[in-house]
């Protein structure tokens, strides 16, 4: 173990060695720290204007100084432990400016269930007057949530003759032995704590929504959504989307709340994962990393897995760097030496490599598939789109009185599915059901599906299927029509229809959305309302793209 760490920079070698002596320093186990140890220290830190932090083992051993400038971190081998105990390891905080314990001394006692943590602020005429502030975990939360207990400030005299270290961390384990809870991660479901960003020109409103969506998408991934938090800045944070003090209002969150997961409503830069994931404490996922996650549990055939973990491997490879000390070691060779690649390069290219090959085998899907499509019956074919759990699978069954599967969860289906439809003048079509789109939809995930998403490409004309009973169904239409451009698509014959009519108020719905559709048609999949004229319409594009249909 580094036995000194933190801010260096700048320092002398003579400070250094005189900082490194004070590892040698041992202090009475059942007091919290010595008068000759804080006197020393109350001097270092006003000569080199940084505070000092001593981790302090149980038997009275100074195991480290880390060296701060208003801000101090605990290097990540301090690992958090079961339920019922602490780390063996107190923290004492010599400030140089003074100031009680704050937000970033509670996420370090938390993180790393510390025995305690300390705070001096020296006084510099008289030692002994010197303010000592003092924090230890709790196995219950307070009135506020809080699952730490927090001291008035008290006389370093007073605390150093007063107060039994060993008595009182006994105290404290007995507590979390009785009640066995507190922050201990509990095995199973994962317990996500939701964080977004409204900025720029952007409504209070739809911010909300889209939250509720991401709170739908980590259900749907198997997650439980503890609470969520919504933040205004003017603009993204480039460090760590959230700004510094907020990450660290999060890590007290995930702490006192248990959660295992923060979960991010954007894309995160590979920075700004590591940077959050540094200070939060608990692993941090993006809405990109979310989608990607869901895609995986639904690919269920050969060609959607080869798909999503095209994306995923796309997605990741930029963010192998800095993924700790393991992926920095040489690969080759006898242990470390000699030549060879480190193993983030070799890392990286078996990634590449592995992406190479895929995108070889999704270019051979395409080929397979083009040549099912130049095989079959020329026979019209619509393709239906829309948001993610507009309906479109219900419909489909409804159209052709198939059996697909049709949940009422977000991506329900993944793979296409294409069903054969009469017509009521008995001419024949083709319909395909598809993957549904989302707001933000990662890119990564339009390249690599664009195998199944030709057969929206391949279409004669589309059909858009529309959640009505949406709060955001204005948003959610101007989304799929971002992404049916985007596919070049947005010039075939469309035919849009608003699902679930019996929930929603049909004029104001239609004035609502002029300007962003043409003619829709009313219809309720569920209970078969208005599919009559649908088949209708459909009828008419199919002998508009098809004079000479084929009859049943």
């Amino acid at each position: 173990m580094e036995r000194l760490s933190g801010n260096l920079r700048g320092l002398k070698p003579s400070e250094l060695r005189v900082l490194e002596r004070l590892t040698w320093r041992r202090v009475p186990p059942r007091q919290l720290v010595g008068y000759e140890l804080v006197d020393r220290a109350a001097e270092l830190a006003r000569h080199l204007n940084r505070d000092l932090a001593f981790q302090i083992s149980r038997k009275g051993h100074v195991e480290r100084v880390v060296v701060g400038d208003g801000r101090l971190d605990l290097p990540s081998e301090m690992e958090r432990l079961g339920a019922a105990r602490l780390s063996g390891d107190r923290l004492v905080i010599v400030r140089n400016k003074g100031g009680g314990i704050g937000s970033a001394e509670l996420v370090l006692l938390q993180r790393h269930r510390l025995d305690l943590i300390a705070v001096v602020e020296p006084e510099p005429t008289d030692l002994t007057r010197s303010l000592v502030w003092m924090a230890t975990l709790s196995p219950l939360a307070d009135s506020e949530g809080h699952l730490w207990r927090l001291d008035e400030p008290h006389g370093l005299r007073e605390v150093l003759e007063s107060l039994d270290v060993v008595f009182l961390v006994d105290e404290i384990e007995r507590e979390f032995a009785r009640y066995n809870r507190a922050i201990a991660v509990e095995t199973g479901k994962e317990k996500a704590l939701l964080a977004g960003v409204q900025t720029g020109d952007q409504t209070h409103d739809a911010a909300e929504a889209s939250m509720d969506e991401l709170d739908q998408l980590a259900q749907t991934a198997g997650a439980e959504v503890l609470g969520r938090v919504l933040q205004k800045r003017d603009r993204p944070d480039p460090a760590t989307l959230v700004g510094s003090g907020k990450a660290e209002a999060l890590a007290l969150m995930c702490q006192e709340q248990g959660a295992t997961m923060l979960l991010l409503n954007e894309e995160l830069s590979p920075g700004q994962q590591a940077n959050l994931e540094k200070i939060v404490g608990v692993k941090v996922v993006d809405r990109t990393a979310l989608i990607l996650d869901i895609f995986a549990q639904r690919a269920h055939t050969r060609e959607g897995k080869l798909q999503v973990e095209l994306a995923q491997l796309n997605y990741r490879l930029p963010r192998l760097a800095g993924r700790g000390e393991a992926l920095s070691r040489l690969g080759g060779g006898i242990g470390t030496r000699g030549p060879g690649e480190t193993k983030l390069e070799s890392d990286r290219r078996r990634i590449r490599a592995r992406i190479t090959q895929l995108e070889r085998e999704v270019k051979a899907l395409q080929r397979h598939r083009a040549r099912l499509r130049h095989g079959r019956v020329p026979l019209p074919q619509f393709a239906l789109v829309g948001y993610t759990n507009a309906g479109k699978s219900t419909l489909l069954n409804t159209l052709t009185r198939a059996s697909v599967l049709a949940e009422d969860r977000l991506f329900a289906t993944l793979d296409p599915t294409t069903r054969r439809l009469v017509l009521p003048n008995r001419e024949v079509a083709l319909v395909s059901d598809t993957v549904g789109f989302i707001q933000h939809l990662p890119h990564m995930l339009v390249a690599a599906f664009r195998a199944t998403l030709e057969e929206v490409v391949e279409a004669d004309a589309l059909i858009h299927v529309v959640d009505g009973s949406h709060p955001e169904v204005e948003g959610q239409v101007r989304t799929v029509l971002e992404v049916l451009d985007e596919l070049g698509v947005s010039g075939k014959p469309i035919l849009t229809v608003i699902n679930k009519r019996d929930l929603i108020d049909a004029p104001r719905l239609i004035r609502a959305l002029t300007g962003e559709v043409s003619r829709p048609l009313l219809v309720s999949a569920l209970h078969g309302t208005g599919i009559s004229t649908l088949l209708d319409e459909i009828a008419r594009v199919a002998r508009q793209l098809h004079p000479h249909p084929i009859r049943h």
